[in-house]
């Protein structure tokens, strides 16, 4: 009895296996799928996802191809692509044929999925979405940073190194994550043009993945991320909570890591502090190098004021500068601001900068600005409060002082946060909304008859405005 078209089809699928390498075999032949054989016409017909998978295949596997066809299916044999160009359309292409082919039409923008046309273009085609003057030579060091800083310096000079991949960079906002994260991807276009460099917010990839999903393009979609050499993708913690989203992301992590290619994420958080991840990203976050980028010390303040003093020409004394430093802690985000306000301020009144100028200026500020309370400065006091790991919060602990904290942290975020119910409870290691109701009335009940406790309460709150 005679072998089926389809196994004969995978016939030919193990010796394009062993005539080229994997990788080549994963990307190009492994999207051909067997559509239909008629042996009257002797026309063999497969799928494949784009009108460009046909001319590549076309153009670098031609001679493998028939020769395998012919081995396997006989002589006369014509191999035909159907190539998908729209939502509910294909059009079928014979592979001899040097034909004219109308491309299909794709989305475009930034906020688009990519297509397979972008996927393999070479690296100068590709937009990398760097911020080129975020860059090493502004990004000052300080013991902080030293760290993250050493080991970004270290891959963009040699990306091909797989010891700290992925990169995993974490620390609270305004600490300089980004502008590392840019720095590094800038060097490294300069020392190693041809690379394949992407930076973006794991937000624009949330919002590529639902609309490649809602074009069907999600085949394009994959293999153009699977194309990057060095991607590096901010605030990693936005991809919490979306399990689809991080289905997609897992695959991309996973191909490129067996690659050979680079990973560099950001985050406000360590992995272990991602309640709503799926373990196993949380898992691959941690197989590389963890490194936390520290809110700034006095010296390193004092350093970037004087960096940016001089980068935008101003004159400000020494004493101006060391009372800024002194006084401004928690961002680098926060010194350029202070220096974007005594220019504009000294612009305006037609004044030089003196001490007594800074402190009326940036007293008017401190006094007009008041930031929104976050989980993570509640968290944050509660568990210094009571001396206890944030990670703990997190967890499935029952012990009643880790239960306390955490019953706590969750009347905090209903009291002074615009967090709803079922957020508070994903941000607290992923309760439902009846776990958040039952701890905030546990709490009021015994603020009600506990003068202690209230007084407790009321602290927390004091010093969790103060971390802001």
């Amino acid at each position: 009895m005679a072998d089926s078209p389809q196994i004969l089809w995978q016939r030919c699928m193990e010796i394009f296996r062993n005539n080229v390498n994997e990788q080549q075999f994963q990307t190009w032949f492994m999207y051909m799928k067997f559509k239909s054989y008629s042996a009257q016409k002797k026309e063999l017909t497969v799928f494949v996802p784009s009108q460009f998978f046909f001319e590549y295949l076309e153009g670098h596997y031609r001679r493998l191809l028939h020769k395998t066809l012919i081995r396997v299916f006989g002589t006369q044999i014509t191999l035909k692509y159907k190539v998908e160009v729209a939502s509910n359309e294909t059009v079928t292409v014979e592979g001899d044929n040097d034909i004219e082919r109308e491309v299909p039409q794709q989305t475009s923008g930034v906020n688009k999925s990519p297509t397979t046309l972008q996927a393999f273009g070479r690296a100068q085609d590709l937009d990398s979405q760097l911020n080129f003057k975020q860059n090493f030579d502004n990004f000052i060091e300080g013991s902080s940073n030293k760290l993250p800083r050493s080991v970004g310096l270290s891959i963009a000079e040699n990306p091909n190194q797989q010891a700290f991949n992925p990169l995993f960079i974490y620390g609270p906002s305004g600490v300089g994550k980004t502008h590392l994260v840019n720095a590094i991807g800038t060097r490294l276009k300069e020392l190693h043009p041809q690379k394949r460099v992407l930076y973006l917010s794991a937000n624009l990839f949330q919002i590529q993945y639902t609309d490649s999903i809602r074009h069907n393009t999600f085949n394009d979609f994959m293999l153009f991320y699977q194309s990057i050499d060095v991607l590096i993708m901010d605030d990693i913690q936005e991809m919490i909570g979306l399990a689809k989203t991080q289905y997609a992301f897992f695959h991309i992590f996973n191909h490129l890591r067996q690659n050979g290619r680079y990973i560099i994420l950001t985050s406000d958080r360590p992995p272990t502090a991602m309640q709503g991840m799926e373990d196993r990203l949380i898992t691959r976050f941690k197989c590389g190098l963890m490194a936390e980028l520290e809110r700034p010390e006095e010296q390193l303040r004092r350093d970037i004021l004087k960096s940016k003093i001089k980068h935008d020409g101003l004159r400000i004394p020494q004493d101006v500068i060391n009372y800024i430093s002194e006084n401004v802690s928690d961002s680098v985000r926060e010194l350029e601001g202070v220096i974007h306000s005594l220019m504009a301020y000294s612009v305006v009144y037609n004044r030089e900068v003196d001490l007594d100028f800074a402190m009326r200026v940036m007293k008017h500020n401190m006094r007009t600005e008041q930031k929104p309370v976050t989980m993570d400065a509640i968290i944050e006091s509660a568990c210094a409060h009571y001396n206890i790991k944030q990670e703990e919060i997190y967890g499935k602990s029952r012990k009643a002082n880790i239960v306390l904290v955490r019953q706590l942290s969750m009347y905090l975020a209903q009291q002074h946060t615009k967090l709803t119910i079922s957020k508070i409870g994903t941000l607290v290691g992923g309760r439902n909304h009846a776990t958040v109701i039952h701890s905030v009335k546990t709490i009021e009940d015994r603020m009600k008859v506990d003068k202690e406790f209230r007084k407790t309460v009321a602290e927390l709150e004091n010093k969790i405005k103060e971390r802001l």
